[in-house]
This record gives structure tokens, C-alpha cells and sequence, in this order.
């Protein structure tokens, strides 16, 4: 029996374990290529054979820069990892400048690309990182090698036995791969996870997973440089899940409905804009359907798990199930079992709506740093609670600083940030590592996470505001698509609020308004201005008068991860927003 202690032992379990004819399927001119355990661990080796040939080392590094997940990373993946070497994904999305910084900073010697977009980005800064010797795409894109070159110089399989040697002289806590994390403020830090941190932390949260051994299917499309995505694949080889790469964000609904998964993990933006999405088609309908799509909805946002509503709730809830939630779940391809979010809070609402409907959402809670999960929840055994992020996981503890700091101690605590030892000190103190998150654990053991500490902030009368509460609250109208509150050090807090676009042209068409052609004359357009302050005050209402937000300014445009003021897993880049909308500041504040 195959003992998993090293991540390549991953595949070996899953072929002698289930031996899947689908692996792993990724989508090539409109057909799904299909690879099997055994094709999966046969094409893992010829690269190891290949990368030996090519002169690599034990704890060389090797980069992977991919804009949709694929087979061929899975294969890089394990390649790279049995010769020693460590796997440093980068985000497709960041800047030359970074890719310039992480490709030095980690010292790649090799770089595997996706696309032609991603390649003449590296193709740019090549000259300025002496360490890399070749670059390798997996599309076939002219004048740049493919990756099927190191399929056919690992072919011959005379030098498998020093792989075999190579594999046998890793242990499971020597370096895997060096995760560079997006910084909301300044440059990327290489987070070192060793095969024991990530091993450790997919088999300790196995078992919150409700998955039907060797029976079930997944389709994968969260960016698999995110160790999220990265650990949840690995679990999925742990239990014999068939993958499906998702070909992009854009034919996700076109890939459900072929693909039909029991299972996909996803951030709360995409849940957010699927569920934007069904309530705007039931905005359509006419008559007695549109009050039966409607009263199914405000049921649903009463949900409490466990029969906690009583028989009737119940009893209604069946009604609701059969004729409109089942649509949902067709409209995701009729098996979705369970979804599972991480990297931001998810509102209430939505984990309440989806469970009604028979497609329930398991939030988690992790960092790049903890490998990544250290709380999830879990339907079975009373182990789902609303609102919060599950309990921790088996193996971590978890316990709550006098300022309220989250910190966890276990096996998937990582090894320190790469050559920055100073940065790792202030991490990892007393043995726990400093989340930077604020939160509490209640008397069930359920662990809620409230703010983020270095987010926090006080106003000039020596309030203390929470901004992430006063958002994620906000965020609820359809009308606010993004959001971030202000005032360090003022008078009073206030917001820059970026609108729903989209959901505000329906509204204005709806109520006969007119609007300018632009993003830009929307967000002065004063019914949409006094709408949205509508919104933000019953929302208000909620909170103590020192946290109200008490004026707020529409900004031009929408925020994206190129435009800046997002980072590749949709976080606020707080300081470059403030920098970006700075006149709209200094005119909340009356600053002359």
C-alpha cells in the first residue's frame, strides 16, 4: 500500500487505489482530452528522466506560469517534484515587473508557460534574469519549445532508476514549493510549504470532504497557482475524483452543464455574480411564476441547517425545492453536491440560499501560510454552522490572542518566507503563526473571522473601525458591486463605492431613467447617487453611530486586478485605491 508522505505519492495512491480511466481532462478544439492514473504517473516520469538529462538539481527551481488550469501543470507538477527541485507557480495576471522580481528572487532556472500572452511577458524581462536558461509553453506557439520536447527526451527510460533514487532521497519535510503571495502592500513574499505541510493538510481535512470514494467529478477552474486550488487537487487524486479543467472563467456555465461535476470549489465573487444572475431571471418572469421564484427565495434566506426552522419551514421548503431551487441545479449541471469557498468572507445570505436549494456552500478558512486550510465547515455530524468558518481542522490548533489575533500551530504551518528571515521571525512567534486576522471561537468551537488586523483602523475621536464587516455587510444591495471603507484618522468613516453596473442599467431601464452612455456619467447620475444612499443607510442601521458610513463617492469605473485596485485573488489593494480615487477623498474630507 502506497504511504502518502511526499505530494507524488498523491498519484501512486490514486492508481493503485481506484486506477481512473479520467484523472485528469482538459478541453483541446472542442473535445476533452482524457488522461488516465496510469498515462497521468507514466508522463510524470518522462519528465523527471527529462529534467535529470537537462543537468537539474536537488532544490533547483522550476517555474509554472498558466492562465487556466490544464493536465499538463498536474504532470509538471509531479515531474518537478520527484527529481527534488521545488514548484514556484506565479499568477498569470501580475505585472512584468513582478514576474522579473519572483523569477530572480526564487532563481528559476526553467519557466513553463501557458500562452503566447503569458510567454511574451516572460519574453520581455528574460534578459534581465540570468538564472533562466530556456522557456517551455504548453500551447504550440512558434519559435518557443514545447513542452512535449521533455516527453520525448525522457522517453527512454534507461535512467528511471536514478529517478527512482532521486524520490527516495526526499523526505517529507524538505521544501516542495515556494508560493509567492500577492501583496496588498509592497513585493510578493516566497511562502516555503514543504510535502508535509500540504500532505498534512489534505489528509486532515479529507475527512470534512462528503465525497464518495473513486465516484465523483470536479471541475477545476480557481487559479491552481493559489494553494487552494493547488491542495483541493490534491485531494481530489487522494480520493479518486475525476477533474475537468474548466477552459475559462467566461464558459464556466457552459462547462457545468457538459461536465455535470458533483463537486467545484469557488471564491465568494463567483457565487455572488451566480447568484446575481438566477435572481435578475427570475426578475423576468411574469405572474404566478414570478411570486412563486420569489417566495422561494425569501425562504430560503431564512435557511438554518439541522430542521432548526421547525415542520412547516420544512414542509414549505420541499414545495420550493421541487419547483424552483431544482432549476438551479440543473442550470449548474443537475449534480452538484457541494460547493466549498475560501480566500474572502461569504455573506449569510448566500450560504443560506444555496443550502435551501439543495447546492450547499462549505466556507473554509486558510493562507498561503497555513497550506492553506485551517477550518472548514462540514454538513455531517452538526459540523455546519452559518456565518462562521467551519472548526479547525484535526492536527491544527487554534487559539485567540488578547488582541483578538487568530493564531494556528500544527503540521501544515509553513517553513518560513524565503530568504527573509526577519519577515518569518514576525510570523512565527511562540510557535504559532500570526494570521493577521482578527476573529472568535464560539462555545460549539465554530471559528468567525471578523476583520483583518492591519486593516483595522481608528477614527480621530479613537473609535476602532472594522472595515471588512462594514463591507461584506454593504456589499449585500445589488446595487454595490465593490466597496472600501475609509477614515483612518478622521472625523467619521466614509466609502469610495464602486456600483453593479450592469444591475443599475436594469434598474434605471425599469424605472424609466435615463443614463449617461458611461461608467463614468452613471456614477454622477443623482437618482443613481440618491438610490445607493438609500441602500448604504438601511444597511447603516446595523451598526453602532461611531461605524455608520456617513458620506460616500461613486468611483468612474470598475475595479479589476489590471485596472490596480485588486489583487489576483480579488482583494482590495487598499493603499493604491486611496492613491487611485484620492480626489474623491479629499472631497469626502473637505481636504483643500
Amino acid at each position: 500500500m502506497v504511504s502518502i508522505t511526499r505530494l507524488f505519492d498523491f498519484p501512486y495512491y490514486q492508481q493503485e487505489t481506484y486506477n481512473l480511466q479520467v484523472a485528469l481532462a482538459t478541453k483541446k478544439n472542442g473535445v476533452w482530452e482524457k488522461t488516465s492514473s496510469q498515462e497521468y504517473i507514466a508522463k510524470a516520469n518522462a519528465v523527471s528522466r527529462a529534467l535529470l538529462r537537462l543537468g537539474i538539481q536537488k532544490d533547483d527551481k522550476i517555474a509554472l506560469i498558466t492562465s487556466n488550469n490544464r493536465t499538463e501543470w498536474n504532470i509538471m507538477d509531479i515531474g518537478i517534484l520527484q527529481t527534488g527541485a521545488q514548484n514556484v507557480p506565479v499568477y498569470p495576471t501580475i505585472s512584468e515587473e513582478d514576474y522579473e522580481y519572483i523569477l530572480n528572487h526564487s532563481g528559476s532556472m526553467y519557466c513553463f508557460v501557458s500562452d503566447k500572452e503569458v510567454l511574451d511577458k516572460v519574453n520581455a524581462i528574460k534578459a534581465n534574469v540570468p538564472t533562466l536558461k530556456e522557456i517551455y509553453s504548453f500551447d504550440e506557439i512558434e519559435g518557443c519549445k514545447h513542452w512535449t520536447d521533455l516527453l520525448a527526451l525522457g522517453e527512454d527510460d534507461s535512467n528511471q532508476n536514478e529517478v527512482e533514487a532521486r524520490k527516495d532521497s526526499i523526505h517529507t519535510d524538505d521544501l516542495a514549493t515556494i508560493i509567492y503571495t500577492s501583496g496588498t502592500t509592497g513585493r510578493p513574499k516566497g511562502v516555503m510549504l514543504s510535502h508535509q505541510n500540504i500532505v498534512s493538510n489534505v489528509l486532515d481535512s479529507a475527512p470534512r470532504i462528503p465525497f464518495d470514494p473513486g465516484k465523483s467529478t470536479a471541475l477545476s477552474f480557481l487559479p491552481i497557482c493559489h494553494i487552494f486550488e493547488r491542495m483541493i487537487l490534491y485531494i481530489y487524486q487522494f480520493y479518486g475524483v475525476s477533474v475537468y479543467f474548466g477552459e475559462s472563467i467566461d464558459k464556466i456555465s457552459d462547462n457545468l452543464k457538459e461536465v455535470r461535476p458533483t463537486v467545484i470549489t469557488a471564491v465568494p465573487r463567483l457565487l455572488e455574480k451566480v447568484y446575481d444572475k438566477i435572481y435578475a431571471k427570475g426578475g423576468e418572469l411574469t405572474g404566478i411564476k414570478k411570486k412563486l421564484f420569489f417566495w422561494a427565495i425569501d425562504l430560503g434566506l431564512k435557511y438554518e441547517p439541522y430542521g432548526a426552522n421547525g415542520f412547516w419551514y420544512e414542509f414549505q421548503l420541499k414545495i420550493a425545492r421541487k419547483l424552483i431551487f431544482s432549476k438551479w441545479k440543473e442550470g449548474l449541471g443537475g449534480n452538484l453536491e457541494l460547493m466549498v469557498s475560501g480566500s474572502a468572507a461569504l455573506q449569510p445570505r448566500l450560504t443560506r440560499v444555496f443550502a435551501a436549494a439543495e447546492i450547499p456552500v462549505m466556507e473554509g478558512y486558510g493562507l498561503s501560510e497555513t497550506s492553506p486550510v485551517i477550518a472548514v465547515n462540514d454538513q455531517r455530524n452538526k459540523g455546519f454552522k452559518i456565518g462562521t468558518v467551519g472548526k479547525p481542522i484535526r492536527n491544527v490548533e487554534v487559539k485567540i490572542a488578547q488582541d483578538g489575533e487568530i493564531l494556528c500551530k500544527g503540521p501544515n504551518v509553513m517553513l518560513g518566507y524565503f530568504k527573509d528571515p526577519e519577515k518569518t521571525a514576525e510570523a512565527l512567534q511562540d510557535g504559532y503563526f500570526h494570521t493577521g486576522d482578527i476573529g472568535e471561537i464560539d462555545s460549539e468551537g465554530f471559528l468567525k473571522i471578523t476583520d483583518r488586523k492591519k486593516e483595522m483602523f481608528k477614527t480621530s475621536g479613537g473609535k476602532y473601525i472594522a472595515p471588512q464587516l462594514i463591507e461584506n455587510a454593504m456589499k449585500q444591495s445589488r446595487f454595490i458591486e465593490q466597496i472600501m471603507v475609509i477614515g483612518d484618522g478622521e472625523k467619521m468613516p466614509a466609502a469610495f463605492i464602486q456600483p453593479n453596473f450592469e444591475f443599475v442599467k436594469e434598474w434605471a431601464k425599469l424605472h424609466k431613467i435615463t443614463l449617461g452612455s458611461t461608467d463614468a456619467s452613471i456614477s454622477e447620475n443623482a437618482d443613481v447617487i440618491k438610490r445607493i444612499d438609500e441602500e448604504v443607510e438601511k444597511i447603516n442601521e446595523k451598526f453602532g453611530h461611531w461605524e455608520k458610513i456617513k458620506r460616500f463617492e461613486l468611483t468612474p469605473d470598475v475595479w479589476s486586478i489590471d485596472g490596480g485596485q485588486l489583487t489576483p485573488t480579488l482583494k482590495l489593494k487598499r493603499k493604491i485605491i486611496k492613491e487611485i480615487y484620492k480626489d474623491l477623498y479629499l472631497k469626502i474630507y473637505d481636504h483643500n
